[in-house]
């Protein structure tokens, strides 16, 4: 079972380039968004740009990075099969099931961008953003603490991170407002 271990370090590489390209795309997005309302010819030059530079993150990084963390979970649950025996376990799945959800949903703007339809506001991607933030925290959280965690604490836990993130959000915005090149 020496091999587990190198299973088990790939899950994790993979897993971290995964967040990576889910962090950074809404970005991306906002961008295109915020582009798309700007005029000639800055419009069409950023517009090129930032679609390329989606279209590289997503479809080099992201989606293999999405694939190979799934498979290589697999193979330490095929391996471990024991994992599957407990509570926080069965929680963590739930979370890796609405990432997945998650990512379809980001994997649906970036087609539209690319496609130069533009339906959500760089607001919306702002928050989207913040999604796979949540998600992070759970599961970590999760992995880490497993049958220690207090569901109280922890539901409480990730309701103040949502209180400040929409918080920071909303002072963001306000700066924003006063300087629109912040």
């Amino acid at each position: 079972m020496e091999y587990y271990n190198y299973i088990k370090a790939l899950h994790l590489i993979f897993i971290v380039t995964w967040f990576a390209g889910l962090f950074y795309i809404p970005r991306l997005f906002v961008y295109q968004i915020e582009a798309f309302h700007k005029p000639s010819p800055e419009k069409e030059i950023l517009g090129k740009q930032l679609k390329l530079m989606a279209r590289r993150l997503w479809t080099i990084v992201t989606w293999p990075s999405a694939i190979l963390a799934t498979f290589f979970a697999i193979c330490l649950l095929v391996l471990n099969p024991v994992l599957l025996q407990f509570s926080w376990m069965h929680v963590k799945l739930g979370f890796v099931v609405l990432l997945i959800f998650y990512h379809l949903k980001t994997h649906q703007y970036f087609k539209q961008l690319q496609r130069d339809e533009v339906k959500k506001t760089s607001n919306f991607m702002r928050l989207w953003n913040e999604g796979a933030t949540f998600i992070l925290f759970a599961v970590v959280f999760l992995v880490i603490l497993k049958n220690a965690i207090n569901w109280i604490f922890g539901v409480v836990g990730i309701l103040i991170l949502g209180i400040l993130l929409m918080l920071g959000f909303k002072i963001y915005k306000n700066m924003r407002s006063k300087n629109p090149d912040a």
